[in-house]
């Protein structure tokens, strides 16, 4: 079962999980990170990096609505293998609820 981003990541974007990731499965949003599913090996190391506990198993109640989002974003924006910068206020956005309304479609730049 491959771990999923939820929209904890959303406005945080620590990127730690990306550092210890074996496979690179990681992929880059303008404001969020997602997970290839089909890279994604299951070991579980990226899980307890997330500062902001936006990484969860499919299985998972909260990765419901957004394993299609990270399914289908990983196709779109650019693979990220190097922790980049965070945000200047990821730690005003940590542990906020209910952020999916900030969703961006765009882009990183991926590193």
């Amino acid at each position: 079962m491959p771990y999923v981003v939820t929209d904890a990541c959303i406005r945080c974007k620590y990127m730690d999980c990306v550092e210890v990731c074996p496979v690179d499965c990681f992929y880059e949003g303008k404001n969020m990170l997602v997970i290839n599913p089909d890279e994604c090996i299951d070991c579980g190391v990226c899980e307890p990096e997330c500062p902001a506990e936006a990484i969860v198993s499919d299985s998972d109640p909260r990765a419901e609505k957004w394993a299609d989002v990270n399914r289908d974003f990983a196709g779109k924006w650019p693979n990220i293998t190097h922790k980049g910068t965070v945000p200047a206020d990821a730690d005003a956005w940590k542990g906020k609820e209910g952020k999916g309304d900030q969703f961006n479609e765009e882009s990183g730049e991926g590193h």
